[in-house]
């Protein structure tokens, strides 16, 4: 490939639209404006949103909810995810994030295990949290569930 043959892709480029050329091209005498008004004049138009001078919808409609500054958001694992590692593997927030066993979460609290799934392999799992249901089926299967 060289430089001079690159093209944009066919159809990503439009010819400019000639406005005002005659009443055979289509787009003659008011350029498709229409006869007067806000619309055809320049810079005419109003804002997104704006109704007419009616109060708009956005404001109309009552706020809700809230964004708790104290919520801490946790890296979720399932045991689906760690039930294909070896036995003895030792999971911790590092491990999960190396391996892409869960998905980041911005400004997180550490990691939490989830109960969804089966597990059949003695795993040494660290995390700051565990559901009820992922603790008992660690120590189930014969491995450790250290809380930090």
């Amino acid at each position: 490939m060289r430089i001079d043959t690159i093209q944009p892709a066919v159809g990503a480029n439009r010819p400019a639209k000639r406005l005002g050329r005659g009443i055979g091209s289509g787009l003659g005498k008011t350029s498709g404006k229409g006869h007067k008004g806000q619309w055809a004049r320049s810079g005419g138009g109003v804002r997104p949103g704006f109704e007419g001078g009616q109060t708009p919808i956005h404001r109309r409609l009552p706020k809700r909810g809230f964004n708790n500054t104290f919520r801490k958001e946790y890296v979720i694992v399932n045991l689906s995810a760690l039930a294909s590692l070896e036995a003895g593997t030792v999971v911790d927030y590092d491990f999960v994030m190396a391996n892409g066993l869960a998905k980041q979460v911005k400004d997180n609290a550490g990691l939490k295990v989830l109960g969804g799934g089966e597990l059949n392999v003695a795993l040494t799992v660290k995390a700051a949290k565990f559901s009820a249901s992922a603790k008992e089926a660690i120590e189930k299967a014969g491995g450790t569930a250290e809380a930090l």
